[in-house]
C-alpha cells in the first residue's frame, strides 16, 4: 500500500453488535475510497463476531480479536501497530461517518505540515437531551467540557502510544494520547460536521463517570477486570487501589473500637467519614449498583474503607461480623438499605435518611421506607422537624435516636483563611450561589442589580443546566451576575468568605405552621448550608414567619439569616452593611457546628447505646 496516500481507520468495539453494521456501513459510503478498517474486538461476548463476519473477506478490512478485554488503550495501540497508512483516523463501533468525513479531514491535514492531527465537528447528544434519544447539538470543534472525541479525529502516526488500563483509566483522551501529540505538531479544525457521537447509557466515558450512573466498581464489571487499578475519577482524584489495599493491610483496629459496615451511599461531602477512621473504627461499604451525580460510593480516593462485594454479601457479612451496620443516606440507597437490614437480622442497625420521603412515595418504595424506621435499632433524623414528622407514621418513639444533618463536610475543611471582602473595594454587595439558582428569576436578579447586588454562581454543571436562565439574567441584570468554575472543598473558606453572604433555597411555604402540610423544602436542610458556613457567610433565605421551617428555624435559632419578604426588601438589607457584618461574625463564631468532627463524640456513643440496646432486648 501507498502509506502516504489513505487512511487507516481504528474501530475498537466490545459488546455493541447491535451499533457495529451501522458504523461499518457509513465507512463504506465514505467518498473518500483508499482506507483500510482494522477492527479490534476486545474480547466481546455478544453476537459482534458473527455480524462482522461478512465483511472479513473484503481485502479492505482486518479483523483481531482479544481473548479478554485489555481496554481502549490496549485496543488503540494495537491498531496503530497494524496500520498501513499514514494517517490514523478512529470508528468506534457505536458511532457514524458522514459520506465526506475522511475527504474533509484527509484534505485539510495532507496540505499542513505543521499539523499533526485534524478534527470535524460533530453532532452529538447532550445529557440534558437525553430523554429524546436525538443527536441535537452541533459544535465545529471538541464538545465543550469533554474534549476531542476519538470519532472526529485523524492524525498522522507517530511513535506515541495510548495510555494502557494498566497505567491509569480516565474518561479524558487529553490524558490518554493527545496530550502527546501536542508535543510535536498543530491540531487543526475541518470546520466541516461530518460524523455523530452517539449517545447511549454504554458509553465508556458513561461507565467511567459516576455522573451517569458509572464509576470503579461497575467499570471493572462491566470489562470484567480482575487487578488492580488507578482510576480517574470525574473530579480528577485518582483512586489507586493497589496502594489501598496496602493501606488497608497495614489497618489495625483498636481496642474498643467498632468495626462498622455502611450501606447506601454517603451524597455530598463524603470524606467525612474519614473522622470515624481517625478515631480508630474500621469501616466497610456497601454501595448501592447505580448511583446518580448527588450519591457518592466506595472505592474512594480517600480513607481506607473496604468495599464488600454485593454478590457475596452474606458470606463477607459474616466474615466481618460487623458491630454495627450504619446505612444512610438518600432514596437511591433504600432498597439496598432493606435488603441488608432484613437479611442480618441480628446485627444492630441505624438508618440515617435525608432525601426524600416525598421522592420515595413518588417512587412506590414508601413501605420500604416506613420499614426501615420502624424496625431500625436507631434512627437519625436530619433535624427536629422531619423527626416529628416521620414519628407521625412510626409511633414507637423509645428506640434510640439522634438528629444529625446527612451532608456535614469534615473539619479538615474549616480553615482560617479568610478573603478580604469584595464590597470593601467596590462599595457594593456580593453574593455567592453554591448550586442552583432555586426560586430566583430573572426578574428577581433585575430587582437585585438595581440595590447594586451582584450574585457569583458556582459550578460549571449548573450554569450549563441553567444555561437559559443564566443567559436571561445576563440581559436583565447586565453586570451583576458572575460565572465561576467549581470550588474544591478545601478552597471553600478562601474562595467564600470574600462574599457578603450566600443563597440558600428560595421558597414560600404553605404549610401554615401544621406539620401534616410540611413540604420536603419546608423539612430539608440544603447541603449548601454546610457549605457556605465553612466560609462564614450569613445565609438568604425567604422569610416564612407562620409557618414550620427548619432551615429558618436554625437560621434564627444562631441569628445568621438574612430573612426577605421580596427582592426589594433583600436589596435594603444586603445594603445595611453593619447589620450584615454581625451575622457573618455569628456564622463565623458557629461555623464549626455544621461540620461532622462536632458531632462525632455523640455520634459514636449513639452507637454505642444501640448497640447496648439491641444486645439487651435479645
Amino acid at each position: 500500500m501507498n502509506n502516504l496516500a489513505g487512511i487507516s481507520v481504528i474501530m475498537p468495539t466490545y459488546n455493541q453488535g447491535a451499533f457495529i453494521k451501522r458504523a461499518i456501513t457509513s465507512l463504506f459510503a465514505q467518498h473518500f475510497n483508499n482506507w483500510e478498517l482494522i477492527i479490534v474486538n476486545d474480547g466481546s461476548s455478544d453476537y459482534t463476531e458473527d455480524l462482522v463476519q461478512e465483511y472479513i473477506q473484503e481485502g479492505r478490512i482486518h479483523y483481531y480479536k482479544n481473548s479478554e478485554n485489555k481496554g481502549l488503550g490496549f485496543c488503540l495501540n494495537l491498531g496503530i501497530q497494524y496500520a498501513n497508512y499514514e494517517y490514523i483516523s478512529y470508528l468506534p463501533s457505536d458511532d457514524i461517518y458522514y459520506a465526506d468525513h475522511l475527504s474533509s479531514l484527509f484534505s485539510t491535514l495532507s496540505v499542513r505540515s505543521d499539523a499533526v492531527l485534524c478534527y470535524s465537528g460533530l453532532t452529538y447528544n447532550n445529557s440534558d437531551n437525553y430523554a429524546t434519544g436525538l443527536s441535537v447539538e452541533r459544535t465545529v470543534g471538541p464538545i465543550e467540557d469533554k474534549g476531542l472525541q476519538l470519532v472526529q479525529v485523524m492524525h498522522r502516526k507517530t511513535a506515541f502510544k495510548w495510555v494502557e488500563r494498566d497505567v491509569f483509566v480516565t474518561a479524558d483522551l487529553n490524558k490518554m494520547f493527545w496530550e502527546q501529540l501536542k508535543q510535536v505538531g498543530q491540531f487543526v479544525g475541518s470546520k466541516n460536521i461530518s460524523c455523530e457521537w452517539v449517545s447511549h447509557p454504554l458509553q465508556r466515558h458513561k461507565i467511567i463517570s459516576k455522573k451517569f450512573g458509572g464509576g470503579l466498581p461497575f467499570y471493572k464489571e462491566y470489562y470484567g477486570v480482575k487487578e488492580s487499578l488507578s482510576f480517574y475519577t470525574d473530579g480528577g482524584e485518582c483512586i489507586n487501589e493497589e496502594k489501598k489495599l496496602t493501606e488497608r493491610q497495614n489497618i489495625r483496629i483498636a481496642p474498643g473500637k467498632l468495626k462498622i459496615l455502611i450501606v447506601g451511599e454517603l451524597g455530598f461531602n463524603p470524606e467525612r467519614l474519614s473522622v470515624l477512621e481517625e478515631h480508630g473504627h474500621r469501616l466497610f461499604g456497601v454501595w448501592i449498583p447505580n448511583p446518580d451525580l448527588h450519591n457518592s460510593v466506595g472505592p474512594f480516593s480517600f480513607g481506607n474503607i473496604i468495599t464488600l462485594n454485593v454478590e457475596h454479601l452474606k458470606k463477607q457479612i459474616e466474615e466481618v461480623r460487623p458491630d454495627i451496620i450504619y446505612a444512610l443516606l438518600n432514596t437511591q440507597a433504600v432498597r439496598l438499605a432493606h435488603y441488608v437490614m432484613t437479611s442480618n437480622p441480628d446485627i444492630p442497625f441505624v438508618w440515617h435518611f435525608k432525601e426524600g420521603p416525598f421522592f420515595c412515595r413518588n417512587a412506590g418504595i414508601w413501605k420500604e421506607l416506613f420499614e426501615l424506621y420502624y424496625n431500625a435499632d436507631g434512627r437519625i433524623y436530619i433535624n427536629e422537624e422531619c423527626k416529628d414528622w416521620y414519628e407521625q407514621f412510626i409511633g414507637d418513639q423509645n428506640r434510640p435516636s439522634y438528629i444529625l444533618d446527612g451532608d456535614l463536610p469534615p473539619k479538615k475543611w474549616f480553615t482560617d483563611i479568610r478573603s478580604p471582602l469584595l464590597s470593601s473595594s467596590d462599595g457594593e454587595t456580593h453574593t455567592v450561589m453554591a448550586g442552583r439558582p432555586y426560586g430566583i428569576t430573572p426578574s428577581d436578579m433585575a430587582v437585585l442589580a438595581s440595590h447594586k447586588v451582584h450574585l457569583h454562581l458556582y459550578g460549571e454543571f449548573y450554569q450549563k443546566k441553567w444555561k437559559a436562565w443564566v443567559n436571561e439574567s445576563e440581559q436583565m441584570a447586565s453586570g451583576y451576575l458572575h460565572l465561576h468554575s467549581h470550588c474544591k472543598p478545601e478552597n471553600w473558606s478562601k474562595e467564600f468568605s470574600q462574599y457578603d453572604a450566600g443563597w440558600l433555597h428560595c421558597f414560600e411555604s404553605e404549610n401554615q405552621g401544621e406539620l401534616i402540610r410540611c413540604s420536603w423544602d419546608d423539612l430539608n436542610y440544603p447541603a449548601r448550608m454546610s457549605t457556605l458556613a465553612v466560609g462564614g457567610l450569613p445565609m438568604i433565605q425567604k422569610n416564612n414567619n407562620g409557618h414550620k421551617v427548619s432551615s429558618q428555624r436554625l437560621l434564627e435559632k444562631l441569628q445568621i439569616g438574612v430573612l426577605f419578604r421580596s427582592f426589594d426588601d433583600l436589596g435594603g438589607q444586603l445594603n445595611e452593611k453593619d447589620t450584615l457584618n454581625q451575622l457573618k461574625e455569628n456564622c463565623w463564631r458557629n461555623r464549626e457546628r455544621f461540620s461532622f468532627d462536632y458531632y462525632i463524640d455523640d455520634l459514636l456513643t449513639f452507637f454505642e447505646n444501640v448497640i447496648a440496646t439491641k444486645k439487651q432486648n435479645n
